[in-house]
């Protein structure tokens, strides 16, 4: 593809882009295909020559967009928002064609530079505070892009080990890393994300999961007396991963209690930790608290409105903290965005500095390969600098406030229905609701509603209970969306109600069997084969009980299913 091509087909792939984002409500919200589905449709090998593009944009609409889930669907209300603006787009466009690997100041100027300025930008959008930015007065913080709020976690764990070793072993410089290692324990609460977990996992540190209070926020005496029932063990707390916006239901931790309750892991008497871990019992260089790092992935965006701010109460303890745009704030993935408070603490459990990527001015400038694990940076800060530009922060909080605005519309819809109950506190884009019923009515609600490709919601865990996640995710959704998706779930959850009412009138209990044996024999008689399957299936139905007429219940439906295939029902 020379140049002029080039041209053509970008126009054209703009156009595409457009007519699929304009048009995309009269597709399926969700593929219905089975896995493996495209391996029978594409070539097992790759084309000896080069293909005519109008062939490959034909397959893309015939073989890859029958597969596609589609995120920015109108009907789409699962997971959180995938972040998406024509600004945005523009941005990655640019970005790939510039080329540029940002892994250093000296790499690509303006790739790094750009990302310090806009990390600032944000993070005063946010309201960190200054010790997180890069620019403000006598600050040794700021702020990084990185793939995922999963890398954010990692990274900061890892930071935290390793401030924490470094601290062991100037106290203790004969003791081995790995006995010490061995000791170390982080925190998290039961509904913090699973990427805490898996950073754990990682890093060969052990976790201690957490149960939050009845509205599934992590308490500070929670922490407290985790703390010092592992103290009493011999382990060294060093890492707490608080949330604000959990991936459940948009629950927050008390940060404010957690940061007070973050208490040195070497107290007044330290001996005893020393002996516990078989280290020389001696002066304390210093004390030192826990890492607290957190991870507002998803309601960090919010922050930006002046109304929200009032849950990072409790941000002045953090030592890191991560949101991420391409989740509520319309700039594409990939673009996570993390802060800290101490950047040497930092890029010390992360430098590696071979002589071929050293420059004259590592002195001077940031090189952000020392704030993460990927050498390789893409120029992610131009598609973020060119939605603020673009929208403002005025636009992006109006964004924001329409989001909250049409998940309380959908609450109201909740609350206004008997049959239902909402299931979380609604504070921001995501409403947590069910049928008032049990675990195993709510999953089939979600499976019939789902399996139609009407509308694509997914469910979690809430005390226990089986409930169903609705989140508004669509950049420009209206309420006739609300409306749209409430009418649906409402159909469903009515013939699904039906279904149970009708089931529950052929099911007969032992007790009492012959008094309505023969009103059942004959509501039998008049069923069809799925409804048949659905009565047997039923575990309080006597299948095995003799009947004083037909010989056994069982028997007697054999009889009906018998009819049934003399008159001619395939199945």
């Amino acid at each position: 593809m020379d140049s002029a091509e080039f041209r053509q087909r970008g126009r054209e792939m703009v156009d595409y882009i457009v007519e699929y984002m304009e048009t995309l409500g009269e597709r399926r919200v969700t593929p219905s295909v089975e896995p493996g589905y495209l391996r029978e449709i594409i070539p097992k090998n790759a084309p000896e020559e080069g293909e005519k593009w109008e062939e490959i944009m034909s397959d893309v609409e015939s073989k890859i967009m029958p597969g596609v889930a589609h995120w920015q669907h109108p009907r789409f209300h699962a997971y959180f928002p995938s972040g998406n603006s024509f600004p945005s787009i523009l941005g990655d466009m640019l970005s790939d064609g510039i080329g540029a690997i940002g892994f250093s100041w000296a790499a690509s100027p303006a790739c790094t530079e750009l990302e310090t300025i806009v990390l600032d930008w944000l993070g005063q959008m946010i309201g960190l505070p200054d010790e997180f930015l890069s620019f403000s007065d006598n600050s040794k913080g700021g702020g990084v892009m990185q793939s995922s709020a999963s890398e954010c976690v990692l990274v900061s764990l890892l930071a935290a080990r390793a401030q924490k070793i470094k601290e062991l072993k100037t106290l203790h410089p004969f003791v081995e890393e790995g006995v010490l290692l061995s000791k170390l324990v982080a925190y998290c609460s039961k509904e913090a994300h699973s990427c805490v977990e898996k950073a754990a996992m990682i890093a060969f540190t052990k976790l201690r999961i957490l149960d939050p209070d009845e509205n599934l926020s992590l308490r500070g005496t929670t922490l407290a007396q985790a703390i010092e029932e592992d103290r009493a063990l011999g382990l060294i707390p060093f890492f707490v991963s608080a949330t604000l916006g959990t991936t459940s239901c948009v629950s927050f931790d008390n940060l404010a209690e957690i940061g007070k309750k973050n208490i040195p892991f070497f107290p007044n008497n330290y001996e005893t930790d020393l002996i516990i871990l078989n280290l020389p019992i001696g002066p304390i260089a210093q004390e030192a608290g826990t890492w607290l790092h957190v991870d507002a992935a998803y309601a960090g965006n919010a922050f930006i409105c002046p109304e929200f701010k009032y849950l990072m109460d409790g941000i002045e303890f953090a030592m890191s903290f991560n949101t991420n745009p391409n989740k509520w704030l319309l700039t594409n993935f990939d673009c996570s965005t993390m802060w800290v408070r101490d950047r040497f603490k930092l890029t010390q459990a992360m430098v590696v500095d071979p002589l071929y990527l050293q420059h004259s001015h590592s002195g001077k400038a940031i090189d952000y390969r020392h704030w993460g694990i990927p050498l390789s940076r893409r120029f992610r800060a131009l598609k973020l600098w060119f939605v603020i530009r673009n929208y403002g922060v005025a636009g992006l909080q109006k964004y924001i406030r329409e989001h909250c605005r049409l998940a309380k519309c959908f609450e109201s819809l909740v609350k206004a229905d008997e049959r239902f109950e909402v299931c979380n506190t609604v504070k921001m884009g995501l409403v947590c609701f069910r049928v008032k019923g049990d675990n195993e009515l709510n999953q089939k609600l979600l499976l019939n509603i789902n399996a139609s490709g009407k509308l694509h919601m997914v469910p979690a865990s809430i005390h226990g209970r089986f409930i169903i996640r609705f989140c508004v995710c669509a950049q420009d959704a209206k309420d006739s969306d609300i409306e749209y998706a409430w009418n649906v779930i409402t159909d469903f959850a009515t013939e699904l109600l039906n279904e149970e009412v009708n089931l529950s009138k052929s099911v007969v209990s032992l007790d009492g069997l012959e008094s309505c044996d023969e009103e059942l024999v004959q509501h039998i008689d008049q069923l069809e084969i799925s409804e048949l399957m659905d009565l047997m299936e039923t575990v309080q139905f006597p299948i095995q009980k003799p009947h004083r007429k037909h010989g056994s219940w069982l028997k007697l439906l054999g009889t009906r299913v018998r009819k049934i295939v003399k008159n001619g029902d395939s199945h």
